[in-house]
């Protein structure tokens, strides 16, 4: 993740530890630190989203863990020592345990943050997920209207999830808007935009497009409008924080944007860009994010490095326990992606952002190359802007 508001506004922010060694808690090393967990619990949803990453449908599958399972699954990450977990699906409320899940969760002392597409939050739910301690809810809106309903699969489906949106601002439940970019509401961000601010959401992740599930049948954006959608999220990012609300605005799934947002500080304020720099290092982008600092849980029980990367398992829980999956050094891609150096090819091998993007998002290589090692073919950054020009850079 590149957290905006932090970066290009220099306003603190809740996670601001894990993700650039700042304050309490911090890791002495982006390396060293142990994962967000994002978990499935169900494959199930009631809708049918036409990038959905678990390509997931309104039916039963078998296989998922039992209550029980998920128990244990909660004893071992909090005895883990991860700093969070990410509840998602399918539509993670369709579970017939979610609230008994999520309440055994808290008593563990695990932070727990929602995705949902909200459409099944009224106010009663709002209220009993704010009672159950969760930290943050994630609702996915991908549109103004009918092109949300159209992501969605669904008529009607917009007016529920504002609604969802309303109900959590009501009992003061901390609540974010999640959005992929695509060809489908690359024109409706402004709107999108205005609907934060109208609605006075608290947080909001743009995620670039993973090729995974019915994702690999969407269709993606280009370069040139992935660099202004870019562009205009930092307007907007900056235009709050100006006017005394800002809020946290981070993209995701696309490390180079780290990049991107310090080359255009380097025009506006070199000394801040310079300061940007260093936390982009401590970072270090996709080299400290799938397989570090993010894994996957899904309904079966399986652990990948990412939840988009559903084509590399690592071990399954019913097995042996996601700690032990996790610290198995002998599992040779989960240490190659721990230790990329010298492994990268084509544009990445050569960039002189390497130290912090990391090489990009590795899932999406694999999905367009075959190969773990090939560039990232959603990076933007143009040859001339990624060129060994600059010393410090690349030895930095």
């Amino acid at each position: 993740m590149i957290n905006i508001t932090k970066l290009y506004c220099g306003l603190s922010q809740s996670a601001d530890a894990l993700r650039y060694g700042q304050g309490h808690g911090a890791p002495a090393t982006a390396a060293e630190r142990r994962p967000i967990v994002v978990w499935n619990i169900t494959r199930r949803c009631n809708l049918k989203c036409i990038h959905c990453y678990s390509d997931s449908d309104a039916r039963e599958y078998p296989g998922e863990l039992s209550l029980e399972q998920c128990r244990g699954v909660v004893d071992d990450l909090a005895q883990f020592g991860v700093p969070g977990v990410l509840l998602s699906g399918g539509e993670p409320l369709i579970h017939p345990h979610f609230f008994e899940l999520a309440g055994y969760a808290r008593a563990q002392g695990l932070r727990l943050t929602l995705s949902t597409n909200g459409t099944l939050i009224d106010r009663a739910a709002a209220q009993r997920l704010k009672d159950t301690g969760f930290a943050y809810v994630g609702i996915s809106l991908d549109g103004i209207g009918a092109t949300h309903d159209h992501f969605r699969g669904r008529q009607g489906a917009f007016e529920k999830t504002v609604a969802a949106f309303r109900h959590c601002k009501a009992v003061g439940q901390k609540v974010g808007l999640r959005l992929t970019l695509s060809t489908h509401n690359i024109a409706d961000l402004d709107r999108i935009l205005d609907f934060i601010e109208a609605e006075d959401i608290d947080r909001v992740c743009f995620y670039h497009l993973v090729y995974s599930g019915r994702g690999s049948n969407v269709v993606d954006v280009t370069h040139e409008q992935t660099r202004a959608a870019v562009d205009k999220i930092i307007d907007r990012t900056a235009s709050w924080a100006a006017f005394g609300r800002p809020r946290e605005v981070l993209t995701v799934d696309q490390p180079a944007d780290g990049a991107y947002l310090y080359l255009r500080l380097r025009e506006e304020n070199p000394a801040r860009a310079e300061e940007v720099l260093e936390l982009l290092r401590w970072n270090g982008g996709g080299a400290h994010g799938s397989g570090t600092g993010i894994g996957n849980i899904d309904t079966q029980g399986n652990v990948h490095p990412d939840q988009f990367w559903q084509s590399l398992t690592l071990g399954n829980v019913k097995q042996r326990p996601f700690s032990e999956i996790w610290s198995d050094a002998s599992n040779e891609t989960l240490t190659a992606l721990r230790n990329r150096n010298g492994k990268l090819e084509g544009k990445c091998a050569g960039c002189r952002f390497l130290n912090v993007c990391g090489g990009g998002f590795r899932v999406r290589a694999v999905q367009v190359h075959g190969n773990l090692w090939a560039p990232d073919p959603a990076c933007y950054l143009r040859d001339e802007e990624i060129a060994s020009r600059e010393v410090e850079l690349v030895e930095g």
